[in-house]
């Protein structure tokens, strides 16, 4: 502290948090006040008129097109922003591809639709994505529910809208209506409740109403001036939210006319045009019972040109699959099959059994644990995602195969519309696993009255969403979710709780006002460099610095006749002879110093995306003898022993001792000592989709050790216990799963790169 003081005579920069807050208050950069609105009804009222048909309703909002232009002039984003649509072929094949918002029809058709006028042709397209979603900051408190508002645009590149770097800005927090008990449930109080949250979209976004007929000039964030029109585009939003933007009546589709008793026997899709006939033609019952239309209400689409909400609807990877067919329906089925066939209390057994094997599997970079099993009360999207990860292994011998198969077909489903570039093969894959899918759940019809579910129904309109809005990871629920902890709950618990949402604005307004004041202190240099001279070492444990101290370390006695294998391979690239077959006098040697380190970092293109148009990815992998001062923790990796071969018949698993490097005739190696992991067949697994290894031992029952150049690690590897029927020990600890059995799945839901590399 001592030296930043220093620059300022040892006198702060600011007197006061007070002082602080005036200066970001009187900074111009990023500022778009908080305006507000009431709403009242206005309709007939009965001769008892209930007290919410008095009351007054405030809406917060902010200029959307203000916010649009803030993100368009970021100059952060001027090499990750498209300004036309475009469509991706494969050179090789001619195949299309599917990545970024602007890669699919739906920005080309309206790109198309502006060029036919003369008004706005030529100018570019600047689609808005909004989404909405309840939060609930305090349960304790009073359930004090927040309704925010979010707003994005199309142009900005998937990877920028996920990342949180203020390409998704909220702009507004809606009114949430509540009464009485006795007249929450009336028709005329949910009517209004939805003709509220729609008129209110309709007024918030009525400033970009006349540049979407008339082109606006507008300064992007690479220097240049470009003519823009704008559009609604996309929403995010679960499937309640969905029910109310498109007014259609639950248990229903809001995207096709589908029978809600029949989803999956299909139905063309719904549209504005055919909606507002159905309207115009049928009585208010039939549109209700027979088309699930709610015809009393009017979408705030229609006051907007270009705009259908039918067709705006995106895909919600979050609530539709991870939190919807995932975890409510299979996961619970599988509890409700498990009491069906077995009974409550030998069911409660293999739950538990279940459970431990969930709380058994090894560490893993970026994988939640679940020291407790999945036997908990409160789930979050995270904990969803990451029981995704590990419950395939986990119920199989437990479970008939045809269960193992529903699942391993929906995880198949969702990795492979979470891909970041998704290819017409990827298309092809995904609509046989959603055949898959619907083939191998009927194993719980004895358990489920109905397949007829709209959430997992949505799965059928993802391939033609997919070419519609490019690849979904950009266009996910969970990308708001994750802003309401920045943009709601944060700013409610910095509050005093008195009046909490005034303070609430003013703290995103300030957030705001910051995030703009440092891209532009960055564009003008002012952030380069470091304030401190020179900066703490962090304390590491000391570790071995000689072969021979290395060895003892890890017990490996042969670790110096291993380094001389690895250093005739590295001098003798052209030699075909086995290093083990050379005389020790034909080796070379290594008596000199080394370093050891605790981790690595493994650096790759996602193979989705190998051209690198979405940058380059990093994984850690660990080798460290005390982690977190608890337990050994020595991580397992891919390694790349044929380049030519594709996915993991190019690769071979190991589990890394430890990373080291030496100087050997001034050149230095970085090195890695492993043990190897044998195949167990030459294809995967047929109930799980994955590969099977087990670890390689020589005939004396010695371990197949070998020290590898880290250049050859492609990626961290995880692997699961193959359990079978029995039970595990309650006493068996996560870190010993590894040394405790003796075969293991390669774990390819363990993230997205890895069911890329491993299927």
């Amino acid at each position: 502290m001592a030296v930043t003081l220093a620059k300022h005579h040892d006198t702060p920069p600011f007197a006061d948090h007070k002082d602080l807050h005036n200066v970001i208050d009187a900074t111009q950069l990023g500022d778009v006040p908080w305006q507000c609105f009431s709403v009242q009804y206005s309709g007939e009222r009965p001769e008892v008129v209930p007290p919410w048909m008095d009351d007054e309703f405030e809406v917060w909002y902010r200029d959307p097109r203000a916010m649009a232009h803030n993100i368009i002039t970021n100059p952060n984003y001027k090499d990750e922003i498209d300004y036309a649509p475009f469509r991706e072929y494969d050179a090789s094949d001619d195949t299309r591809r599917w990545k970024d918002f602007m890669s699919g029809d739906w920005a080309w058709q309206q790109a198309d639709t502006i060029s036919q006028d003369p008004e706005t042709q030529g100018s570019a397209l600047v689609p808005i994505i909004l989404g909405s979603d309840k939060t609930t900051v305090s349960v304790g408190t009073g359930n004090n529910e927040y309704y925010p508002l979010y707003a994005s645009i199309g142009n900005v590149r998937n990877n920028v809208r996920r990342a949180h770097r203020d390409a998704l800005v909220i702009i507004g927090f809606l009114a949430i209506p509540k009464t009485d008990r006795s007249h929450s449930k009336d028709d005329s109080f949910r009517i209004f409740r939805c003709q509220l949250f729609h008129s209110s979209l309709s007024a918030i976004l009525s400033s970009l109403k006349p540049f979407m007929t008339t082109h606006e000039v507008v300064r992007c964030g690479d220097g240049h001036f470009r003519r823009v029109i704008y559009s609604l585009g996309p929403y995010i939003a679960d499937y309640e939210e969905q029910l109310v933007l498109s007014c259609v009546v639950k248990h229903w589709c809001p995207k096709c006319i589908a029978v809600r008793t029949n989803l999956d026997g299909g139905g063309i899709y719904r549209s504005r045009e055919h909606t507002n006939f159905l309207i115009n033609e049928l009585h208010a019952d039939i549109l209700w019972d027979e088309f699930g239309l709610i015809g009393d209400l009017v979408p705030f689409t229609n006051d907007f040109p270009r705009a259908d909400i039918h067709e705006l609807l995106s895909f919600d990877l979050l609530h539709q699959l991870i939190k919807g067919a995932f975890k409510d329906h299979l996961v619970d089925w599988v509890a409700k099959y498990l009491k069906a066939v077995h009974g409550t209390k030998r069911s409660e057994e293999i739950m538990s059994d279940i459970d431990r094997r969930i709380a058994a599997v090894a560490s893993f970079s970026g994988l939640r644990r679940f020291p407790q099993g999945r036997d908990f009360k409160q789930w979050t999207g995270d904990d969803s995602k990451a029981l995704m990860k590990v419950f395939l292994p986990a119920i199989e011998g437990h479970v008939p195969q045809d269960m193992v198969r529903a699942f391993r077909a929906l995880l198949e489903f969702c990795y492979l519309v979470r891909r970041n570039v998704i290819t017409e093969d990827t298309m092809i894959q995904i609509q046989d696993a959603l055949y898959r899918f619907h083939h191998y759940r009927k194993i719980f019809d004895t358990v489920v009255p109905t397949f007829s579910l709209p959430r997992q129904h949505s799965m059928t309109h993802y391939v033609d969403m997919i070419r519609l809005f490019g690849a979904p990871n950009g266009l996910c629920s969970s990308i708001t979710e994750s802003k309401h902890i920045k943009a709601v709950k944060e700013p409610w618990r910095w509050s005093n709780r008195h009046n909490a949402l005034g303070q609430m604005l003013v703290t995103n307004q300030r957030l705001d006002k910051l995030a703009a004041s440092r891209v532009d202190f960055d564009a003008r240099g002012m952030l380069t460099g470091t304030i401190l001279s020179s900066a703490l070492a962090a304390l590491e444990r000391k570790r071995a610095q000689t072969v021979a101290a290395l060895a003892h370390e890890v017990a490996v006695p042969d670790l110096r006749r291993l380094i001389r294998y690895f250093l005739f391979s590295q001098l003798n690239p052209d030699d075909a002879r086995n290093p083990e077959d050379i005389p020790a006098a034909g080796l070379p040697r290594h008596e000199g110093k080394l370093q050891v380190f605790n981790s690595a970092a493994a650096t790759f293109y996602a193979p989705s995306d190998l051209s690198g148009i979405g940058g380059m990815r990093r994984k850690h992998i660990h080798a460290c003898p005390l982690w977190r001062n608890e337990y050994p923790r020595n991580d397992c990796m891919f390694i790349n022993t044929d380049s030519d071969a594709e996915g993991m018949r190019g690769l071979e698993v190991a589990r890394v001792i430890c990373f080291f490097s030496f100087k050997h005739d001034w050149e230095v190696y970085p090195c890695a000592l492993i043990q190897w992991f044998e195949k167990i067949g030459d294809c995967p697994d047929e109930n799980t989709g994955m590969w099977m290894v087990a670890p390689s031992f020589h005939e004396d029952g010695s371990r197949d050790l070998a020290v590898i150049h880290i250049e050859t690690v492609f990626h961290a590897a995880h692997l699961i216990p193959i359990y079978g029927s029995e039970y595990i020990p309650p006493s068996l600890k996560f870190y010993q799963s590894l040394d405790t059995f003796g075969s293991f799945y390669v774990n390819k839901y363990a993230d997205h790169h890895a069911f890329e590399i491993a299927s």
